[in-house]
């Protein structure tokens, strides 16, 4: 007779997602795994494989259950600047206060990790997806002449890994929308506004 599974294996990954999210991959062991979630180092190997996988499905579980349809909203606004300005603040809200507060984006957490070609992938993915997104942003927004709309797109998916680093490590909301402010500022022609 086949072993029947005792838990949800999706609501195991959700907590492990959060445990990896808040305390990074690095600095958290599968014994961390095991007293976070309850299950036996025996039943998490056989459902999810070693900490590496197990961390690797965390990863994909967040950039496609967090992260992609943020990208989807964002790309599909409308509304230009308006629309990335908007972005920004809910990022720095979240970010600085509620229930995710100071814990950053997983995604930037690993960029600042040792990764494998794996996690590299995922990591990856997300970049190019928030950059397609502000890209299609930006293709409503009345720019600046001459100015590269693929190279903003590109500055303002930095600046939103920057926002997450710096939120971590306890800026404040306040001095972030400014740094933001003032990078939006810079897109648009002296006098219009986002």
């Amino acid at each position: 007779m086949p072993d029947v599974k005792h838990f949800d294996p999706d609501a195991v990954l959700e907590q492990v997602e959060r445990l990896f999210w808040r305390r990074g991959a690095a600095t958290t062991g599968i014994s961390d795994v095991v007293a976070a979630t309850g299950l036996s180092r025996s039943s998490l190997y056989a459902t999810y494989g070693g900490k590496q996988d197990l961390y690797l499905k965390a990863l994909r579980r967040y950039v496609e259950r967090r992260s992609e349809p943020v990208f989807r909203a964002l790309a599909e606004d409308g509304r230009g600047l308006p629309a990335i300005a908007a972005f920004f603040d809910r990022l720095i809200e979240t970010r600085c206060a509620g229930e995710h507060a100071r814990w950053g984006c997983m995604i930037a957490n690993g960029h600042a990790e040792a990764a494998t070609l794996e996690v590299r992938a995922v990591l990856d993915r997300h970049h190019d997806g928030l950059r397609a997104a502000m890209r299609a942003a930006l293709a409503a927004a009345r720019l600046r002449p001459g100015l590269d709309p693929d190279a903003a797109a590109e500055q303002l998916t930095l600046l939103a890994y920057g926002v997450n680093l710096r939120s971590r490590a306890g800026a404040e909301a306040a001095a972030l929308r400014d740094g933001v402010r003032a990078a939006l500022d810079s897109l648009t022609q002296r006098g219009e506004t986002a």
